[in-house]
């Protein structure tokens, strides 16, 4: 009997844009809309969408991933959300992947420094080892502050948008235990406290 390879479908909303991948097996499909605001209104359609040009049914969905954060307050929760949603309703592992490793999937088996514009003078940064690989804590810093902790020849990342098709590939990876859909939230205001985000703020009082 011939059992039907995983299927994962991969959620992006943590920046201005709008990510989906599908990996079914070895077949990656993707689907990206240029979006400041509005994910939630097209969401599950593009979801829609993804799953019928691959011939494949919700039920045949095998994990959700899901970039946690930092990044849009509104964005993250409206993918969070769809991701525990569909999870629930299919009986089926959501993982959460911290945005900023999920940025450093973008490198080429270096050293690099993720470092994205968190506005106020301050900066989200993360150094690692490798792709997906930390080789510092999360933390919010000042920018220059932040500038002068990358190490020599540390690739330095300050897009904000996600390889989504290696998200969805990092994803089958991981322990779903080891990486639960909750918000990595950093800024005091934004809602969750500090200690749920797993993102130090450092240099400041």
């Amino acid at each position: 009997m011939s059992v039907s390879a995983p299927a994962i479908l991969a959620i992006d909303t943590a920046a201005p844009r709008l990510q989906l991948a599908l990996l079914a097996g070895e077949k990656l499909d993707v689907s990206v809309d240029e979006i400041a605001q509005g994910h939630a209104e097209i969401l599950f359609d593009r979801i829609d969408a993804l799953l019928a040009r691959n011939g494949l049914a919700y039920g045949a969905l095998t994990r959700i991933a899901v970039t946690t954060g930092p990044g849009s307050f509104t964005g993250l929760r409206i993918g969070l959300s769809a991701a525990r949603g569909l999870g629930l309703a299919l009986s089926i592992p959501v993982v959460g992947v911290p945005s900023l490793m999920a940025i450093s999937l973008g490198t080429q088996c270096r050293p690099s420094a993720v470092l994205l514009d968190a506005r106020r003078g301050e900066a989200y940064f993360q150094l690692f080892s490798g792709p997906a690989i930390p080789a510092s804590e999360a933390a919010i810093l000042p920018m220059d502050e932040a500038r002068g902790r990358i190490p020599a020849g540390a690739e330095v990342i300050e897009s904000p948008f996600v390889d989504i098709g290696a998200l969805a590939r990092l994803a089958a990876t991981l322990e779903p235990a080891a990486y639960p859909p909750e918000a990595a939230y950093i800024r005091d205001a934004d809602a969750k406290p500090q200690e749920k985000a797993r993102v130090a703020r450092v240099g400041r009082p």
